[in-house]
């Protein structure tokens, strides 16, 4: 009996330890993998989309556009025929479809600042349009991005000869108010390139581009007072003049509201702009006169009806040489439906979205009293590729599944011509679109630049400017433009 009774209780001390060693096995095994968690995919722009900046200047929600980007701002590409994600040059995000945006890679580094010039504020000048180059109707503008270069794409590869001006983007505002480089890991070797160029084309200048739809948040900071403008007026002079600009380049997005949800906003950005760019005036105007040069002022201003609200157009003008105004991301990824990314004119098609063009922004800026010789109207060397487009209307105002930003070139090379898209022109917007069924691709080509060359000599505009140099490596747009504008 007892001998019974241990060897029931063995057993069952060894059916114990076996149940023990195997969850011990089973737990060690589970837990040497990762936590995977799996998220389908969706049909919606939140879930596909990786966007630039574009864009515009970067892409943003459709109440205030600009760059980016394309940022908007950087060069990108497609990556599939069938479902696209969208692979930037530097700045790739998720994005939403309320508040899209435009991030760099890294947030970028913070430069020593510069030692204020001091010199005494004159009396600002009436700022000159500056005169463009000969037998040229107005001026020719190039954005050269900084994130150009990671891509190999660099300042010595510009055709510098069929432009004006280049503006290089973008410097960074640092918690002192005060520019900073925005990418110190390039920068140095692209301003040196930039500066190389002037060699050779004596007449070209070159810009600094400060803030973009990523580097906005602290402009309402430095427009806020008197101590602050003339800190922020100081360094834009030092910073221009120790890396060899020719002026200097605001790209505040934007003023009043819009932007980053991040940026520093108020309701009197309105008034403080027009101080902030009065007080970089006198600046200017007194190295220019320590000098014996004309140092240029300028800003990218927003395409909307939002962005003339929230300034003094009027007001402003004197103290500028110029304005470029981001006449692109007028549709985009944003949008519940494929569009066209600058119609040049509004139409008369059924379209499930709200109608604009560039002829609507470029009308309303001078209806706001803004001088059309100093007015520089943006075309975009970009365009919105969308992804899962319904077979209807050749693609045009139909629903995607997803959207990137694409530079000319890619498009070129990967789309244009290519077996299965068929090409279309809108007769009225004047504009191009390719569609194969599925993928739908809104952008500009030699032909449209030739019809907005003509608007702008036909409105006596101060010229043409570009967002991006890089996404047009072959030239072929500028070199259309270029020729576009010749008198």
């Amino acid at each position: 009996m007892k001998e019974s009774k241990n060897k029931k209780i063995f057993l069952s001390v060894s059916v114990l330890m076996l149940i023990i060693v195997g969850w011990f096995f089973s737990w060690v095994a589970f837990a040497e993998k990762p936590d995977k968690i799996t998220v389908e995919s969706s049909q919606s722009a939140t879930a596909v989309i990786a966007a630039d900046a574009p864009v515009p200047l970067s892409p943003k929600a459709n109440t205030n556009k600009s760059k980016k980007a394309v940022i908007h701002d950087a060069e990108t590409s497609a990556t599939t025929a069938a479902e696209t994600s969208a692979t930037t040059a530097a700045e790739t995000s998720a994005t939403t479809a309320v508040e899209p945006s435009s991030t760099p890679a890294a947030e970028p580094a913070a430069a020593p600042a510069v030692e204020s010039s001091g010199a005494p504020a004159v009396e600002p000048s009436a700022a000159p349009a500056t005169e463009p180059s000969k037998g040229q109707a107005g001026k020719l503008v190039g954005y050269y991005a900084a994130w150009a270069a990671y891509y190999h794409f660099y300042p010595n590869q510009i055709d510098a000869g069929k432009l004006t001006h280049i503006n290089y983007a973008f410097a960074n505002i640092g918690t002192d108010l005060k520019l900073t480089l925005g990418y110190p890991d390039v920068d140095p070797e692209n301003i040196k390139q930039l500066n190389s160029l002037k060699n050779t084309y004596p007449d070209l200048k070159t810009l600094i581009s400060v803030g973009g739809w990523n580097w906005s948040g602290k402009f309402s900071d430095a427009a806020l007072t008197e101590e602050s403008r003339t800190t922020f007026a100081d360094s834009c002079v030092d910073f221009m003049i120790k890396y060899g600009f020719d002026g200097v380049d605001l790209d505040w997005e934007y003023p009043v509201s819009g932007g980053l949800v991040g940026n520093a906003k108020r309701g009197e950005d309105k008034q403080n702009f027009t101080l902030l760019l009065k007080k970089i005036r006198e600046k200017l105007d007194a190295r220019g006169a320590a000098d014996h040069k004309h140092y240029l002022l300028t800003i990218a201003g927003g395409a909307d009806k939002s962005y003339i609200n929230n300034v003094e157009l009027s007001k402003l003008a004197q103290y500028l040489d110029y304005a470029n105004i981001m006449t692109y991301d007028l549709h985009g990824y944003w949008d519940a439906n494929t569009d066209l990314l600058a119609p040049l004119y509004e139409n008369d098609d059924p379209s499930p979205q709200y109608k604009t063009s560039v002829d609507r922004a470029v009308t309303a800026w001078l209806n706001a009293s803004f001088p059309a010789e100093k007015l520089v109207m943006g075309i975009p060397f970009y365009g919105y590729l969308y992804s899962s487009v319904r077979d209807l209307n050749n693609g045009l105002y139909q629903p995607f599944g997803g959207s990137s930003s694409i530079g000319y070139q890619d498009i070129k090379d990967r789309y244009l011509n290519k077996s299965g898209y068929t090409g279309h022109i809108h007769p009225q917007s004047k504009v191009p679109w390719l569609f194969n069924g599925t993928i739908f691709i809104s952008y500009e080509d030699p032909q449209s630049i030739g019809h907005k060359s003509d608007y702008i000599k036909s409105k006596k505009l101060g010229g043409a400017m570009v967002w991006e140099l890089s996404q047009d490596r072959g030239g072929e747009l500028l070199n259309a433009l270029y020729q576009g504008l010749k008198q």
